[in-house]
């Protein structure tokens, strides 16, 4: 009887699969079993990034632990009082603001903004071709927005040539005028307080004023004052501003009367300048405009003066002038804007000052002017009302006929008063 064969007894049994291998098929897996051990990554006996990454986890554990317990040691000297964390003395605390650089200046930086006050608009909206003071914020062209801390109100403000920024002369007060530089970054310095009057030169590198019984003169430069001289002031005198080199000077700050201060050759010398009423300006050749007395009746007349001693050498009695007030010549000497008359309305007259060898031509212009007159290079004048309204006057559109209008300064509360800042001119008079 035969036995059943297992699945063990396969040894007996032949062969499942043939043990013949062809010497193509054995190079063929030799190759196969090689591709598959390049494939498998073998582990590194070292990891770098591994080491880096450990490494940095390290130092910023230990730079949090440190920069933690230096807050500490300050909070700890802050509440004992031994720590001063204001800004550099003599600086602003307050930034200027940049709103917008329609000349987009390319790498400009603008600085922090300033906090805007919790009552009232605090950015006026301004489009002109001057800088303006609206209230205590100086405004430019660039909508860049100063603070002028400690000045307000502002009487006049003016450009200073070549190294920028400007010079701000702060109203009358019970302690006087304030004269204040301010920088092309903001920063301000205060050059006089207490002053009883301060006259600027026209490129801004003058300034005179009058301080107890003395007058003053000295050079600006670098937001500081240098080479101050001085005189006795004859009377109630004080300094109206420049011709040429020279200080003009008031004589009676309540009637007619000027005379020129030369400091470099001693006092004030009166001259021909006494029936001067007021002088708005100097044109390029050097001769002042003003007013004098002359006409029959006696009235306020415009006059050509002479630089040395202020003697008229000419006269034209036309326009209603008044006879004191705000009023500028412009750049060119071409025109003169003043307050007047033209029949019985009270207005800002433009004068062409080229027609002065005959009866000058005077045409309305615009509403009284309450301030400076701040021309432009391209002989536009810019003033406020007394309304609070910004006024451009255009000298060929009033000769066409068209006296300019006020407009508005969006984002600035009724009352709010508006100075038309000065540029600086070549020549320094006026």
């Amino acid at each position: 009887m035969s036995r059943v064969p297992t699945p063990a007894d396969n040894r007996t049994a032949g062969p499942g699969r043939p043990l013949d291998v062809t010497r193509d098929e054995l190079e063929r897996a030799v190759r196969e079993t090689f591709s598959r051990q390049v494939a498998v990554p073998r582990p590194l006996a070292a990891d770098p990034a591994g080491l880096a990454i450990r490494r940095a986890t390290r130092i910023r554990r230990r730079r949090a632990l440190t920069g933690t317990a230096l807050a500490g040691v300050a909070t700890v000297l802050i509440s004992a009082g031994m720590v001063n964390i204001s800004g550099p003395a003599g600086r602003p605390t307050t930034q200027p603001v940049v709103l917008g650089d329609p000349g987009g200046s390319a790498g400009a930086i603008a600085p922090d903004p300033v906090p805007a006050p919790s009552a009232g608009p605090s950015r006026p909206v301004v489009q002109s071709a001057v800088d303006l003071v609206v209230g205590d914020v100086l405004t430019t062209t660039r909508n860049q927005q100063i603070a002028l801390t400690g000045i307000s109100p502002v009487d006049r403000a003016q450009r200073v040539r070549e190294e920028g920024g400007w010079l701000v002369v702060g109203s009358p007060g019970a302690a006087g005028r304030t004269l204040v530089s301010v920088g092309p970054d903001g920063t301000t310095q205060r050059l006089l307080a207490g002053a009883q009057a301060v006259a600027l030169a026209a490129d801004g590198r003058q300034v005179a004023w009058r301080d107890g019984d003395q007058l003053f003169v000295a050079g600006v430069t670098g937001g500081k004052l240098i080479a101050v001289t001085g005189t006795p002031a004859p009377g109630a005198a004080v300094p109206a501003g420049f011709v040429g080199d020279a200080v003009l000077v008031r004589l009676d700050p309540a009637g007619p009367g000027y005379a020129l201060w030369r400091p470099y050759t001693g006092r004030v010398t009166t001259g021909g300048g006494r029936d001067v009423l007021a002088v708005h300006g100097t044109l390029p050749d050097g001769r002042a405009v003003g007013l004098v007395s002359a006409g029959t009746p006696r009235r306020p007349c415009l006059a050509l003066l002479d630089p040395r001693d202020l003697a008229a050498t000419r006269t034209a009695c036309g326009p209603a002038l008044d006879a004191d007030g705000p009023g500028a010549v412009s750049a060119d000497g071409r025109w003169l804007l003043a307050n007047g008359r033209a029949g019985s309305s009270a207005t800002a007259l433009l004068v062409d000052l080229s027609t002065l060898g005959r009866t000058p031509v005077a045409r309305p212009a615009g509403p009284p002017l309450t301030g400076a007159v701040a021309w432009t290079p391209a002989q536009t004048a810019w003033y406020a009302d007394r309304h609070g309204g910004l006024v451009l006057v255009r000298p060929d559109r009033v000769a066409a006929g068209e006296a300019a209008r006020p407009t508005p300064v969006t984002g600035v509360a009724p009352g709010t008063p508006i100075v038309a800042v000065t540029a600086a001119i070549a020549g320094g008079g006026g």
